[in-house]
């Protein structure tokens, strides 16, 4: 988060790449920001697995997600909650994942917006019908109570926040939420 994209700011590339020299887990790194055409390459080139963009953002959608995946990342793209899934035409050959906000982007805590499971099911009609696989996440009030009916709804990948920040037991969350979703 940039402080203009969004109104909230967190780290930046120096602190992925230092992350990203000591851990073994393959970073996914959503960019919530004002200018990913210059910055989001630079993620995938510190060694990023998974870099996504929001299509409100970027100046040339398509070239972005062909400069992730040539340097080695896969090219995700976000969607706010008012962005339709048309802003998505003609890109589905060159997009790895479709990001759905359940939320709108820069504030944890929110509360999961249940008109988006329409979108999720869209997003998973696109990835559906393309050659190649897509992942459908969705990121915003992924909890006990969200996670069945997003993954009902088509998606493959969760971002879940508050709900395993806030849990007593972490790890045990993340269980039960992974369990949720397999159901």
């Amino acid at each position: 988060m940039d402080a203009h994209f969004v109104p909230n700011l967190t780290f930046g590339l120096p602190v992925i790449e230092t992350l990203l020299s000591v851990g073994p887990l393959p970073a996914d790194c959503h960019l919530m920001i004002e200018d990913p055409d210059r910055w989001a390459p630079e993620y995938a080139r510190a060694g990023a697995a998974s870099v996504t963009f929001h299509i409100e953002a970027a100046a040339d959608p398509r070239q972005l997600c062909l400069n992730l995946r040539a340097a080695g990342a896969r090219a995700g793209v976000a969607l706010k909650p008012a962005t339709g899934m048309a802003a998505l035409d003609g890109l589905a050959d060159v997009i790895d994942m479709i990001l759905v906000m359940t939320v709108e982007p820069g504030f944890g805590g929110q509360a999961f917006r249940a008109d988006m499971l329409d979108k999720v099911r869209q997003a998973r009609a696109v990835a559906d019908a393309a050659s190649a696989p897509i992942w459908v996440q969705v990121d915003g009030g992924i909890d006990e109570r969200t996670i069945a009916d997003a993954a009902d709804a088509g998606a493959d990948a969760f971002v879940a926040g508050s709900a395993v920040y806030r849990a007593d037991d972490p790890a045990a969350m993340i269980d039960r939420l992974r369990d949720l979703a397999r159901r």
